[in-house]
């Protein structure tokens, strides 16, 4: 489990296909205090580390299934050597929860239809696939490449969020544009929500 606030800005090292994709990832975590099998989300997406190292920078290695490339941003925008990546390491017990509860698992890809400046903020408006538009609310919760968000406005398809300027500083987010596909995972209470009500309906 994670929380959408994202605490290291990492960047691929290195990409190899293997069948799988593998991935080595550069980190200003400490890899000392990472285990072989630990759960990295990386742009939203958890990753689980198969290898680590020091030199000549910390990094570590993820590998990749072919579903996950096709399900995911990945797939659609295409990991590149060099490209910037939000990571966020698993919750542990007594962590502070910040943002919401995420679980690295990702519904769908959203694409950046447009973007304005507002104020010192941006704001930013995603088309998602329809079969996840009715699970998105204003003032509800998304994670978006892995961090979390509020949702201000809804219309069909499209929703819109804000970007203060902490936010792009800290994360991948200042590097955005319009065309861009982004990992997207819904609210876990949204879902459990709209599964609820689906059943009502189905017991009228």
């Amino acid at each position: 489990m994670f929380t959408g606030i994202i605490t290291d800005i990492g960047r691929i090292l290195a990409l190899e296909d293997r069948g799988d994709l593998r991935a080595r990832i550069g980190t200003a975590y400490d890899v000392d205090g990472i285990d072989i099998g630990a759960s990295i989300a990386c742009d939203g997406v958890c990753l689980t580390v198969v290898a680590l190292g020091k030199s000549p920078s910390n990094w570590f290695d993820v590998d990749i299934s072919a579903e996950t490339v096709s399900k995911t941003a990945i797939g659609r925008s295409g990991w590149q050597v060099g490209k910037r990546l939000n990571l966020e390491r698993a919750l542990k017990v007594g962590d502070e929860l910040g943002g919401h509860i995420v679980s690295g698992h990702v519904d769908g890809v959203a694409e950046v239809i447009a973007m304005a400046k507002e104020g010192d903020s941006t704001r930013v408006t995603f088309r998602v696939p329809e079969e996840l538009a009715r699970f998105i609310a204003p003032k509800g919760s998304v994670a978006l490449n892995g961090t979390s968000l509020t949702v201000n406005e809804v219309e069909g398809r499209a929703f819109g969020i804000n970007l203060i300027p902490h936010t792009q500083m800290v994360t991948t987010w200042g590097d955005v544009a319009v065309g861009d596909a982004v990992n997207l995972e819904i609210d876990t209470l949204a879902r459990y929500v709209a599964r609820m009500r689906d059943w009502d309906a189905r017991a009228e």
